[in-house]
């Protein structure tokens, strides 16, 4: 069959169905070959993996963006607090106590003749150095622990199932009490080092549950059966699919922290003047509520908003994670 010519560049061609179009060498090559797009195809066409696909769900939830502007700014002001504040916290005018807001104290004054706007910015970094060392603390140790034992298992899993417990057991507070009461140290150490003692066991038992699920994945047993050494499989395979459960409980329980420091410091356990925290304050502004309610709400309100600002964080990033909530 002799070979048809090929039209040229802009001629008409028939459509097979009694009519025509216009069809130029560009389009033409086109109706062959592969669909245009940045990266090929194969790029279009390549799975996320679970990070990035967490990661383009939160850019895209507002309460994920919110948060993170506020945590942003909180750790901001927590590092440099004489930006917008540059006052001195501890500077005090009796002449002053109580009275309210005036032209560069726009928070007014406490019982002291402190500034709470200075008190209130400066105190954010007692707060949030405790929350995230506390966090990275209890996260490290809970996750070793936890994770040992859940790969093992064994006589290491029921002794750390036993420890798990006990700690339970105990107040979180009643436990402050009783043990921070004896250290006259004025630093967020003691506080820290109370948090980490007593905030490990939950997660431990999150981590546990999780290498205990992922250990029984098929990607697992073929490693083992490739002959891969115990290490490899735990800090190559089971980590990184284990690790999101503990991530999302882990921010959560930041903000949980810095409420139990204020807790403490409020109660007279925590940090200690002339430190300043919220806790402090609140503790100092409660018993003339009535006659100074400014010296209460500002810092009051300063916790409520970090607190909540790290929980919501915690909600977005667990039903980013999440896949059955998808």
């Amino acid at each position: 069959m002799p070979e048809q010519p090929r039209p040229p560049e802009g001629a008409i061609a028939g459509t097979g169905m009694g009519g025509a179009m216009d069809l130029a060498t560009g389009e033409a090559t086109t109706l062959e070959g592969p669909p245009r797009g940045r990266g090929g195809p194969e790029r279009r066409g390549r799975p996320r993996s679970l990070w990035s696909d967490a990661w383009h769900d939160l850019r895209r939830n507002p309460v994920f963006v919110v948060s993170a502007v506020v945590i942003c700014f909180l750790v901001v002001i927590s590092l440099w607090p004489s930006l917008i504040a540059p006052g001195n916290p501890l500077q005090c005018d009796l002449a002053k106590a109580q009275e309210g807001s005036q032209p560069g104290h726009p928070f007014g004054f406490d019982g002291q003749g402190c500034d709470v706007y200075t008190r209130t910015v400066h105190g954010a970094r007692a707060s949030v150095t405790v929350g995230v060392c506390a966090t990275l603390g209890v996260t490290l140790l809970g996750s070793v622990l936890g994770g040992l034992a859940g790969f093992f298992g064994g006589a290491w899993d029921g002794f750390l199932s036993r420890a798990t417990d006990v700690f339970f057991a105990i107040p979180v507070v009643l436990g402050g009490l009783v043990l921070l009461s004896v250290v006259s140290s004025n630093t967020v150490w003691p506080v820290i080092g109370f948090m980490v003692l007593l905030g490990w066991p939950q997660i431990s038992r999150i981590a546990r549950g999780s290498v205990i699920t992922a250990r029984q994945q098929d990607y697992v047993q073929a490693a083992r059966a490739l002959g891969a050494s115990p290490a490899r499989i735990l800090l190559r395979h089971i980590a990184p699919n284990a690790v999101a459960p503990v991530i999302v409980v882990a921010t959560i329980a930041l903000g949980t922290y810095i409420a139990l420091e204020a807790t403490l410091s409020y109660l007279g356990v925590g940090l200690k003047p002339p430190s300043v925290s919220w806790g402090i304050d609140i503790s100092a502004a409660s018993p003339y509520v009535r006659n100074a309610p400014h010296a209460l709400l500002w810092p009051s309100g300063a916790l409520a908003v970090t607190v909540l600002a790290f929980i919501m964080l915690g909600d977005a990033v667990r039903d980013a994670l999440d896949p059955k909530l998808r």
